[in-house]
């Protein structure tokens, strides 16, 4: 045998977890030496043979601060990207924020408001004053732009910094464009006047997925809408009165027998000097209101649909800031709309045409952005055609939406959990034409110009528009920019050099695309998902990624979610370093780092955290994200879970230093050696004798290696953070340590070498087991732990991570330490039956199995607090030992602990104690008789009612057994 090349850890660890100096030190430490950078275990280079591992960050706005739903996410990508680097992968996890057009335009145009002026107010001309506000916006976002990466740092996201976009990237602009282009040669994208959601305020279309319908307070209004011929009016009920100086036609159902004469007739509109249509349409609800509705195309999306269905004229009769226009009669022109309602409201009840007003609770659309009533506007918008049906400009037959249920269906895209599939195809089967085009400033131009004639020219850039138009044409380009999920849903291919490096047999488009795994919560599977799948397979013909893992959306612990209004947020850096309470009350914020942006105290931070928030720690909050990731719609967050976590920290943090103060230094059987240098059970003195704990808590590192391994390929995170916290804290610290402790002061030689080395390999294996999960605490331990387990490496970061070993699985050592755990839980369970304080050492009388208890005695004793172990062959020697003591029984053994008692007091406290047990089944066993009580209880408190008396039949059974024996 030579010694091994090691040297001891020589580094001393400081007697408590504090894990702020720790994550200032290894954070820019990891990004320094380059570990997330792409490819094998942070070389750069990809390694020939081995597996790719790609993820993209869902790219947050760059306007964002990091909140839970975030720390949430990257918590579980982390941790993934971090445990399939150390398995050997050729990893990448791609980093990157959205230009977030509306949020962006919105923050800096408040700034200029604070200012006094607006956009418009920064040029001469409307294109100097655009350009000087893009300007404003690109120095806005160099200077505040970079708070969520910052924080992104502070949780310890091992991303590939050197890779991280923004989506207005010149690069990715490119590819913006080239996609624009290629899908307006191919049909796919053209300009039409369609019903749009407007924002009045922003002055721009907005997506149908950003505008969130909420329950508010409103009034239907029942208006009568005279017959031309005299005979008598028809009464109409509309939440919208203003509009009616829109309206077209009154609309009734065709099977309505109350109105089915009056179909084909006219009725005079309220107001306006016209006369409307009554028409029939299946789409009336006969139960709403009268069974009447007035139809005006140009303000409702479904009077649009009715319009198209009638050939109905449309009359648009609010201007886009939602003033009256002229199309309405003159004195209402200019109104707001709001006051126009009020307006038509008060001349409807003057002409005696106001029926009734009723209060009503109607769902009001509004732009989640901001905030504002959207109108439905009949405007000019660019639209991406996801069918090939219906668009006479597509003459490729292709149809986007197909390729993209094609591919979920045939399985190149998996949904984990598997029933977001529905999710994703009912959407995708009933999918309308995508608005991209918004009427902000800040965002990517669309590439389209127009000469004087409105002929419009699509182009990669002015010379290439100038080309087709002619010479001599004077061209001016589209002022519109593209929708911001346009720009996301091409960056699979974007990030990967697609077009220019596609052709490439080593670059990044062949290796990291399609990607691993796309890692988002449900609420974006419209917004984004979607539509990565359908540009990423049709301009690549592959699908973006292999697996859409949907997890839940992060809510407080009581589910309601979390918002500034309800006053219930958490910020993910204020429980990473904690907070004064102080402090937060007298400034109104919370602990974020920029006032401006700091939301309000939660209203009950003061009951919640009466001296401040406690500094969990990044790792304690990952641990709590990670245990918290089961396949659910909404993940109940509760601080509470940090603090265990926390516990868990400092417990992995004192048997690290346990172990080094028992192994630092010393000889931990690390020499070369064989197997017949080995021995089990301490008979021989070989070079290692290896105990039958020893070889338990091997054997259940491999079934917990195999179990975390399963846990990350089902995306069980959960599953992965409750295996290594119940190995760790219940079988490695509470168990193993302990036994530990009695073979090394103990045990011959080769014994306790064979634990210091068993202690120092196990704990070193799980330091690297938990790293994906906790990086900051197992970073720093392993530095010092590592050395003295004889492993090499600069960093747990790119060590291998730990692959089990079925073979040294051991069913006997495992069986041995379950006998000696059911002893000792035995002894315990008698002390506490006998109220004797844990100081106190008792002698344990034990009848039969003699070759165990001989062998298990020296653990047994020091784990149960026993001052001796005796054995008994014979029953009546163990018997007249024991005498009255209480007794237990253990597999093949009888167990008792010897105590002097006085055997008169002992016989009243226990006759007391039958006495309370059984009042306490009587008063059980009479609720489950009363047949009243079993009608109307539910199934759980009956259920509960029947444990009790199970219990207080078996604790009943004991105790009389007990007064037998005095």
């Amino acid at each position: 045998m030579t010694e091994a090349l090691h040297q001891p850890g020589l580094l001393s660890l400081s007697k408590s977890f504090e894990p702020a100096a720790l994550e200032a030190h290894w954070g820019p430490e990891w990004e320094q030496r380059g570990y997330g950078v792409a490819g094998f275990r942070g070389t750069g280079a990809p390694k020939q043979g081995a597996p790719a591992f790609a993820i993209q960050l869902p790219p947050p706005n760059v306007t964002g601060t990091l909140h839970m739903g975030h720390a949430f996410n990257q918590t579980i990508m982390d941790s993934l990207t971090r445990y399939h680097r150390m398995s050997g992968a050729n990893t990448v996890w791609v980093p990157g924020t959205d230009h977030a057009g509306i949020a962006t335009q919105i923050v800096v145009e408040r700034q200029l408001q604070a200012q006094g002026i607006s956009r418009h107010d920064m040029g001469p001309t409307p294109a100097e004053a655009r350009k000087n506000f893009v300007a404003r916006v690109w120095e806005w976002k160099e200077q505040s732009g970079n708070t969520i990466t910052t924080q992104m740092r502070r949780m310890g996201d091992s991303v590939d910094w050197s890779r991280e976009y923004f989506t207005m990237d010149e690069k990715l602009s490119k590819v913006v464009t080239e996609t624009f282009v290629q899908l307006y040669q191919q049909g796919l994208i053209y300009r039409g006047k369609r019903l749009v959601n407007w924002d009045p305020v922003l002055m721009s279309v907005v997506s149908d997925l950003e505008v969130e319908s909420e329950e508010e307070d409103g009034f239907l209004w029942h208006i009568a809408y005279p017959l031309v011929n005299g005979s008598g009016h028809l009464t109409v009920a509309t939440t919208r009165p203003e509009t009616l100086l829109g309206d077209v036609a009154v609309m009734v159902h065709p099977e309505d027998e109350r109105y089915s004469a009056l179909i084909g007739q006219y009725v005079k509109l309220p107001l306006c000097d016209r006369e409307i249509p009554v028409i029939a349409d299946a789409y009336v609800d006969r139960a709403f209101g009268t069974g009447v509705v007035k139809v005006t195309p140009a303000h409702d999306a479904n009077d649009y649909a009715v319009g198209q269905r009638h050939q109905l004229p449309i009359i648009g009769v609010l201007a886009l800031n939602a003033t009256i226009n002229d199309n309405a009669p003159e004195k209402y022109r200019g109104l707001d709309r709001f006051v126009a309602r009020k307006a038509v409201v008060a001349d409807l009840e003057a002409a005696g045409l106001l029926v009734e007003t009723k209060k009503h609770k109607l769902m009001v659309p509004r732009c989640a952005r901001t905030g504002q009533v959207i109108e439905p506007m009949l405007t000019d918008q660019w639209f991406v055609a996801m069918q090939s049906q219906g668009n006479e400009r597509n003459t490729s037959g292709t149809s986007i939406a197909d390729k993209a249920i094609a591919a979920v269906q045939s399985g190149e895209v998996k949904f984990v959990p598997e029933n977001w599939v529905n999710t994703y195809n009912q959407w995708m089967n009933n999918i309308q034409d995508w608005c991209i085009s918004r009427q902000l400033w800040w965002g990517h131009q669309i590439p389209a110009w127009y000469d004087e004639q409105g002929q419009v020219y699509v182009a990669r850039t002015l010379e290439e528009a100038q080309a087709q138009a002619g010479a001599g044409k004077i061209l001016t380009r589209d002022e519109d920019v593209l929708d911001t999920w346009y720009s996301s849903a091409l960056v699979p291919f974007s990030t990967m050099g697609w077009p220019e490096q596609g052709d490439k047999a080593t670059d990044d488009y062949n290796l990291y695309l399609p990607s691993t795994v796309l890692v988002t919560g449900y609420d974006i599977i419209f917004f984004w998902v979607a539509r990565m799948i359908m540009m990423t397979t049709h301009f690549t013909g592959r699908v973006p990624f292999r697996h859409v893992y949907i997890h839940g959306l992060v809510r407080d612990a009581q589910g309601q979610k979390m918002s500034k209004s309800e006053g219930n947020v958490l910020d993910p850096v204020d429980l990473i370093d904690g907070i004064e309470l102080a402090p937060l009350l007298d400034k109104r914020t919370t602990g974020l780092r920029k006032p401006e942006t700091a939301p309000k105290v939660r209203k009950n931070t003061e009951k919640e955290f009466p001296e401040g928030i406690p500094a969990y720690g990044a790792d304690a909050l990952r641990f709590t994200f990670a245990a918290l990731a089961s396949l659910g719609r909404s993940i109940n967050f509760d601080s509470k879970r940090c603090e265990g976590y926390r516990n868990f920290c400092n417990k992995l943090w004192n048997a690290t230093r346990f172990t080094l103060m028992n192994c630092e230094g010393q000889d931990c059987g690390l020499m070369e050696h064989t197997k017949a240098d080995c021995t089990v059970g301490g008979k021989a003195h070989g070079y290692l004798s290896f105990s039958q704990a020893d070889r338990w808590i091997v054997s259940k590192l491999q079934r917990v290696e195999a179990e975390v391994a399963q846990g990350f390929a089902e995306y069980r995170l959960d599953n992965v953070a409750n295996t290594v916290y119940d190995f760790v804290w219940n079988e490695f610290c509470d168990w193993y340590l302990e036994i530990a402790k009695v073979q090394i002061n103990t045990g011959n030689e080769a014994q306790q070498r064979a634990t210091r080395r068993t202690l120092i390999r196990t704990l070193e294996t799980i330091l690297r087991l938990a790293h994906p999960v906790i990086p900051f605490i197992t970073e720093e331990l392993w530095q010092k732990v590592a050395p003295v387990a004889g492993r090499g490496g600069e960093s747990v970061s790119v060590a291998a991570y730990p692959v089990s070993q079925p073979e040294r699985i051991d069913a006997e050592a495992e069986a041995h330490v379950a006998r000696l755990k059911s002893l000792v839980d035995a002894c315990r369970t008698l002390r506490g039956e006998m109220n004797v304080s844990p100081a106190t050492r008792l002698p344990l009388y034990v009848l039969g199995d003699t070759a165990f208890m001989q062998a298990a005695g020296p653990v047994l004793q020091a784990l149960a607090k026993l001052s001796e172990v005796k054995v008994f062959e014979d029953e009546a020697g163990w018997a007249a030992a024991a005498q009255a003591a209480p007794v237990a029984v253990v597999g093949e053994a009888r167990l008792c602990l010897f105590m002097e008692i006085d055997l008169a007091a002992e016989k009243l406290r226990l006759g007391k104690e039958a006495t309370r047990l059984e009042g306490e089944i009587t008063k059980a066993t009479a609720k489950l008789s009363n047949e009243a009580f079993v009608a109307k209880a539910p199934p759980a408190v009956i259920d509960q009612e029947k444990k009790r008396v199970a219990d207080f039949t078996a604790t009943l059974a004991k105790v009389r057994e007990q007064l037998a024996r005095l």
